[in-house]
């Protein structure tokens, strides 16, 4: 019997058992209760910074509580993933079941991944089941029926994506303010360089006990983070009073990864544009009306984004793309597939010695890189489970890069090699 088969039998409800927040020094702390029956309890914690109490009572206590609830909900992946029991019961509100069938659908796709990587078969009609005890109601929770104030809120992690979001929308003469959760030293750098002085910050902090649950073996993976961050974002805006939220997902995050169970699992799900719709019509129904939630960059392969990052010269200095590298505090790691990508999609347009400052190496001279081009080109088993662009534009960039190299008459090996497959 599999790990998650045991685990989900060990452990056959998950409870989201309340909430409840409090402003401690202008910060609005937020703490989750969710409990694994029968003995494993979490209580995270978010903190958005210098929440005046004026604010607060501009949303009301009702608005608040219902952004609060729906912040819950997606927070709980992360926790549940430990077990994947098969009950989820909801104790904190009332879902009714529009709500229930869309959360069951955002956990069945968002979730994709993480099935494909524990092996999980998810095709079962009892795999799943959300519940709410019939003696919860819905008495304190509210949408937000007011105005929103007519400016942009723009996520920021410190990639390039974002930055060119941020400065497109300047250009516009458009009135912008950025959000960051967990900002990494990339991010605050972009800040500084953008001229984005009070940003909105958000902590996220991981209860201990699921970190321990990990290192025992309990179930892990990938959960859908952009579905956080666009929880997240509306409520800052609602709290801030910005009426656009601007994401910066392009279209080549709906191409998947790998099929699994007849399904294709897509490590961008919550990126995709099937997300953002259905994210924009939950938003609109069950938290406020008068949003406008949308991604800046849909329109544009990464080739053409990249092109137009190469416009603002002046964050290659701080911007960075790699995970790998933010998690060992460098801002490229020179090894991973977002790496090698994103130096892909930047050779064609800039100066050899540019991109050597940005990446301190050569990546097209990694012998080591030569299975994750194969993969990035559709030579390998699977597309990275990274934020990379669609096979197409993969191949595209590497010929271009190619013809680059050719011009300039010193074709580095891992061009070389792409040279001898096509």
């Amino acid at each position: 019997m599999r790990k998650a088969e045991i685990l989900r039998k060990k452990y056959p409800r998950f409870v989201f058992e309340g909430y409840f927040w409090k402003v401690s020094k202008n910060d609005l702390e937020i703490f989750f209760d969710f409990g694994i029956e029968p003995d494993i309890k979490f209580r995270p914690k978010i903190i958005i910074k210098n929440v005046s109490p004026e604010l607060i009572r501009r949303v009301g206590d009702r608005v608040l509580n219902n952004l609060i609830f729906n912040l819950g909900l997606i927070e709980m992946l992360s926790y549940w993933k430990a077990t994947c029991s098969p009950i989820i019961e909801i104790q904190a509100g009332r879902l009714n079941s529009e709500q229930i069938k869309w959360w069951q659908d955002l956990i069945i796709k968002g979730m994709g991944q993480f099935f494909y990587e524990n092996r999980i078969n998810w095709r079962n009609p009892n795999f799943l089941k959300i519940q709410t005890p019939p003696n919860v109601s819905r008495r304190n929770l509210d949408t937000f029926e007011g105005k929103l104030e007519d400016r942009y809120l723009v996520p920021i992690g410190g990639g390039k994506d974002s930055i060119v979001t941020l400065e497109k929308l300047k250009d516009k003469k458009k009135i912008v303010d950025c959000f960051l959760l967990n900002p990494s030293s990339a991010g605050k750098k972009v800040l500084k360089i953008a001229g984005i002085r009070n940003p909105i910050v958000v902590e996220r902090k991981i209860d201990p006990t699921l970190l321990k649950l990990n290192k025992k073996g309990y179930l892990n993976g990938h959960t859908p983070f952009t579905a956080l961050l666009s929880f997240l974002s509306v409520f800052c805006a609602v709290l801030f009073d910005y009426k656009n939220i601007a994401f910066s997902n392009e279209k080549s995050a709906n191409e998947g990864n790998v099929k699994y169970l007849g399904k294709i699992i897509n490590h961008q799900w919550s990126k995709s544009s099937e997300f953002e719709k259905k994210f924009k019509y939950y938003c609109k129904k069950y938290l406020v009306k008068d949003i406008n939630y949308f991604s800046f960059l849909r329109k544009y392969s990464e080739l053409e984004i990249a092109k137009m990052f190469t416009e603002y010269p002046q964050y290659f200095p701080a911007f960075s793309s790699c995970n790998v590298g933010i998690k060992k505090g460098k801002k490229w790691c020179g090894e991973c597939p977002k790496c090698l990508f994103v130096y892909t999609t930047l050779y064609p347009f800039l100066e050899k010695k540019e991109l050597l400052k940005i990446f301190g190496r050569d990546l097209f001279e990694n012998k080591k890189l030569e299975s994750v081009m194969k993969a990035l080109i559709g030579q390998g088993r699977a597309k990275p489970f990274e934020c990379v662009g669609t096979y197409k534009e993969s191949r595209l960039a590497f010929r271009l890069s190619l013809k680059k190299a050719k011009k300039e008459d010193r074709i580095p090996y891992l061009l070389t090699k792409l040279n001898e497959m096509i």
